[in-house]
């Protein structure tokens, strides 16, 4: 799962700027014999086609939390103008978006066209193609909202489609939100690493976890250098060791017992975020509340590395006194700019979210 992103030998997505009207865009995919696509938005179908995407989106947010190391896919079908059938992704191993969506959609999927937040899939992994189950339910045309970055999946469904002489278009409107939405899938696809996000969450808080019924929770990463050959962890019960992992540079024992334990042979981060996405970890949420000096040692050149590609700032109503170093002060005297600046509430909280 950490491969880096391949060229495809064969297709190449060329936009055509030239001919394009400004609300729209216009793709060729080229193969060994010629042009074998041709995907468009059409200008009079923009605003349609962005509602529609914009709900597979809301539909596949539906499984955050649950999908991992799958991405979140949404897909809706909709014929004469109104919506027949939804879905979303729930969790690896489960039946894909499309597959639900065309449950609910039954007979009426045929001639409809099929909105779907990512690239269909055309390969038999847990479950089977996706692009198969457009072609049998005659869909009469699909609108994707991103092109899948995985090498198994880039380009192929989109080929496969237009083999079954079903139209595909590329909605360009609502692709910067199809890609957010699964920023850090996208990310372990291209680098082989995980997503990491910088993280200062107030102090009165305790170690993130999900309330959702279901979700996955946060695996915690403990990071132990140096000589100690025993290490006692506090905040994590007996009953919650599955969901915690110890790194260390030499052997330890750890309390509670039966929190996995590996020993790296190089202790960085590069190589930390290496072996979390081969685990089939998408996002890493680094917490530097309490960074010491063996995690500040870890965070000193992140930034020349670009291993960092996300910060969250927690702010609460409450003015409190430092006893010592802002706790902002990490990685060394290095500054950054942040950009895509976004804020929120949150019970009460403001949640100040930015990229590198």
């Amino acid at each position: 799962m950490g491969s880096s992103l391949i060229s495809h030998p064969r297709l190449n997505l060329c936009p055509d700027a030239s001919t394009a009207p400004p609300c729209c865009a216009h793709f060729a995919v080229r193969g060994a014999y010629g042009v074998v696509a041709v995907m468009r938005c059409q200008a009079q179908a923009s605003d349609m086609n962005r509602l529609y995407m914009r709900r597979c989106v809301e539909q596949a947010r539906k499984a955050a939390g649950h999908t991992s190391p799958n991405p979140m896919v949404g897909c809706v079908i909709v014929r004469d103008g109104r919506v027949f059938g939804e879905g979303f992704h729930p969790k690896a191993g489960q039946p894909q978006a499309e597959v639900f969506a065309l449950r609910d959609a039954r007979d009426l999927a045929k001639n409809a066209t099929a909105y779907v937040s990512l690239e269909p899939c055309n390969h038999y992994g847990r479950t089977p193609p996706c692009t198969e189950a457009f072609i049998n339910a005659k869909v009469k045309d699909v609108v994707v909202g991103m092109t899948d970055p995985n090498p198994i999946v880039a380009f192929k469904g989109i080929e496969r489609l237009k083999s079954a002489r079903i139209d595909v278009r590329l909605c360009t409107e609502e692709e910067a939100s199809c890609r957010k939405l699964n920023e850090a899938y996208i990310h372990r696809m291209l680098t082989g690493k995980a997503f990491e996000t910088f993280s200062n969450f107030a102090k009165t808080n305790t170690l993130p976890i999900s309330h959702e019924a279901g979700a996955k929770q946060p695996l915690y990463i403990i990071m132990a250098q140096g000589e100690d050959s025993q290490l006692n962890i506090p905040f994590i019960k007996e009953g919650s060791a599955p969901e915690a992992v110890v790194l260390t540079d030499s052997p330890i024992s750890v309390e509670p017992a039966g929190i996995e334990v590996l020993v790296l042979d190089r202790m960085n981060l590069e190589s930390i975020l290496q072996l979390l996405a081969q685990r089939g970890l998408c996002n890493v949420l680094v917490d530097f509340r309490e960074a010491g000096g063996d995690i500040s040692s870890l965070l000193n050149n992140f930034q020349e590395a670009k291993l960092q590609q996300k910060v969250l700032v927690e702010l609460l109503p409450i003015w409190t006194v430092s006893q010592g170093p802002c706790d902002l002060a990490f990685g060394d005297s290095q500054s950054f700019p942040l950009k895509d600046m976004e804020h929120k509430e949150v019970n009460g909280c403001v949640l100040l979210e930015g990229y590198v």
